[in-house]
C-alpha cells in the first residue's frame, strides 16, 4: 500500500491522544524525534503522529531516526525509500554495535547493551539536529509485561516511564503507545501494508526468553479475565510518568 494513504484506526489515534494529553507529552512547538526500528510498533506510531500532526491543535515537527547496528540478521535499509515517499525528515545512524558489543560488553546481555548503545546514538542524533522530544514505541502490553517481571523477579513494582527527562536533563522522552495493545499495531500494519522490517537478533531469539514467557502468561490470564490489561493499567498508572500535565522542562 502507498505510504501516502495508510490510515491507523480512530481507535489507536484517539488512544495515543489520551496518553498525550494525560501526560502532556507533546506541547506547541516541540521538535518530536522518534525512534524507527521499522517494527510494526514503531511504524504504527509514525503514522499514529503524522495523522495528529495534522488533525491536534498542538503544533510540533517530527523526525525519525533509524540505528543499524550492522547485524547480517537485521536490515532495515528498505525504510529509507518509504520516509523519502512520505516526505518525514529522517536520520539513518549506521554503527556496528555488535562487533563493538563483542569488545567493550562487560557482565552485560548483548540485549542490554544493544538498546543503551541505540538509546545513546538517538540522544546524540536529537542534540544535532535540534529535536528536544524522543518519541519510543513501546505499547501496552511491553509496559504490562515489564510491571509483572519486576514483581515476579526483582522484587519491585517498576514499569517504563511513559514521560521523563533524560540523565542530561536536555530531552524528554515519550511513549505515546502507552494505551496502545501490541494487537492494535499489529492490525494496522497488516491491513496497511506497513514495510515492516522483521528484527531476527540470534542473540535475541536463540532461547526463550523471560520477557516471551510472560506474554504467554499474560494471554493465557487475558483469556479469562477479560479486562486484565485495563486493570494492569490502573494498577501501573502511579508508576508510569514522572511528568505531568502542567510540568515543565
Amino acid at each position: 500500500m502507498n505510504a501516502e494513504v495508510a490510515r491507523p484506526s480512530r481507535a489507536m489515534i484517539g488512544a495515543v491522544g489520551r496518553a498525550a494529553g494525560d501526560y502532556g507529552m507533546i506541547r506547541d512547538g516541540d521538535r518530536v524525534l522518534l525512534g524507527l526500528s521499522g517494527g510494526k510498533d514503531s511504524l504504527s506510531l509514525l503514522h499514529v503522529l503524522l495523522n495528529l500532526q495534522k488533525r491536534a491543535p498542538v503544533k510540533f515537527e517530527l523526525a525519525a531516526c533509524t540505528v543499524d547496528p550492522q547485524s547480517p540478521e537485521f536490515d532495515p535499509s528498505p525504510l529509507k525509500p518509504y520516509m523519502a515517499e512520505l516526505g518525514v525528515p529522517y536520520f539513518y545512524e549506521s554503527q556496528p554495535i555488535v562487533e563493538e558489543a563483542d569488545r567493550h560488553m562487560q557482565g552485560d546481555s548483548f540485549c542490554a547493551y544493544c538498546s543503551r548503545m541505540r538509546r545513546g546514538i538517538l540522544y546524540r542524533t536529537a542534540r544535532e539536529h535540534g529535536y528536544n522530544v524522543l518519541a519510543l514505541a513501546q505499547h501496552l502490553d511491553d509496559l504490562a509485561e515489564t510491571f509483572m517481571m519486576s514483581a515476579f523477579f526483582g522484587g519491585k513494582l517498576r514499569t517504563m516511564k511513559v514521560h521523563y527527562l533524560n540523565d542530561a536533563g536536555d530531552i524528554r522522552v515519550i511513549r505515546p503507545l502507552c494505551y496502545v495493545r501490541e494487537r492494535q499495531t499489529r492490525d494496522f500494519a497488516l491491513s496497511a501494508g506497513l514495510p515492516v522490517i522483521a528484527e531476527n537478533c540470534p542473540a535475541c531469539f536463540a532461547k526463550p526468553m523471560q520477557r516471551y514467557q510472560m506474554k504467554l502468561l499474560l494471554a493465557e490470564q487475558e483469556r479469562q479475565h477479560k479486562i486484565l490489561f485495563a486493570n494492569l493499567l490502573t494498577a501501573m498508572r502511579p508508576l508510569m510518568g514522572e511528568m505531568q500535565r502542567g510540568d515543565r522542562a
